[in-house]
């Protein structure tokens, strides 16, 4: 792993390389056809069950901020993000499939609670998609206090209700 690469964010890099035209042909068609969901919408570290997925899970909050600081990932997943948004007239099961809705459940849950308020976009698709809720498992594994049933705190800025 390289100093300048704690993360080992190269990865994301790498394999989103061939595919990421791809995706958004898939996305504009209201449908992924293909294997991308890993490294498009990564989530938790622990919460898939493949190799794959263990790959390209994402460690910890701090891995999290850094891909979102990343000059390449940030902007790509915010790009993508917002073309699923874009989608009009389907669920995200019809998008995705399964258990690829619930992975992009895990993933904005992971990428709001790592951006905080400096990035909207991903508490904006929990509350268009998920009813404001966030992945209970994703909360869970990352021992969050209110994942337990008590209220989570305002975000700054954010009335409380």
């Amino acid at each position: 792993m390289q100093l300048d690469d704690p993360f080992n964010l190269q990865r994301f890099v790498t394999a989103q390389e061939s595919v990421f035209a791809t995706v958004f042909d898939e996305l504009q068609d209201g449908r992924k056809r293909s294997h991308w969901m890993w490294f498009i919408f990564p989530q938790l570290r622990g919460l898939g069950r493949s190799a794959t997925a263990d790959f390209y899970g994402i460690a910890s909050l701090d891995e999290a901020r850094a891909y979102l600081e990343h000059p390449t990932l940030g902007p790509r997943l915010e790009a993508a993000t917002r073309a699923v948004l874009a989608i009009r007239g389907r669920s995200l099961h019809e998008i995705f499939g399964s258990p690829d809705d619930m992975k992009f459940h895990s993933c904005v849950t992971l990428f709001a609670l790592a951006a905080k308020e400096s990035i909207p976009l991903y508490r904006e698709a929990l509350a268009l998609c998920f009813d404001g809720r966030m992945d209970k498992a994703t909360l869970t594994a990352l021992e969050i206090p209110w994942a337990v049933g008590r209220p989570r705190p305002p975000f700054e800025g954010e009335r409380k209700s």
